[in-house]
């Protein structure tokens, strides 16, 4: 009698890799073609989602947890980045009234 386990389909390495590109390719598109900072935001966090992805699926194919060690790190730096960049995002808004990053020219000197 076969375990559960062995009956359990792994989804191969090379399908992570391709929806984490997919993944990524939708953070850099929004980051080029949106002018609203909340939304280039959200798509530098899906950017570096689908690298923690990736890097745990990586972790898990080779059998070593050092890369979802790296993955709770990096989630961590994300989180504080996320903090900051959007505690610069009101401020901005408070002084301009607006989120546009077109807008920001006019803080110059």
């Amino acid at each position: 009698m076969q375990s559960i386990t062995q009956n359990i389909q792994i989804v191969p390495l090379d399908q992570y890799v391709l929806f984490c590109t997919l993944l990524f390719s939708i953070g850099v598109t929004g980051v080029l073609i949106k002018r609203n900072a909340l939304v280039i935001f959200m798509s530098v966090e899906l950017m570096l989602n689908s690298i923690n992805l990736l890097m745990v699926a990586f972790s898990v194919y080779h059998n070593d947890p050092a890369g979802q060690i790296f993955v709770f790190f990096i989630m961590v730096v994300s989180a504080a980045e996320v903090a900051v960049g959007l505690a610069l995002v009101v401020m901005v808004f408070r002084h301009t009234h607006s989120i546009d990053i077109n807008f920001l020219n006019r803080l110059k000197w």
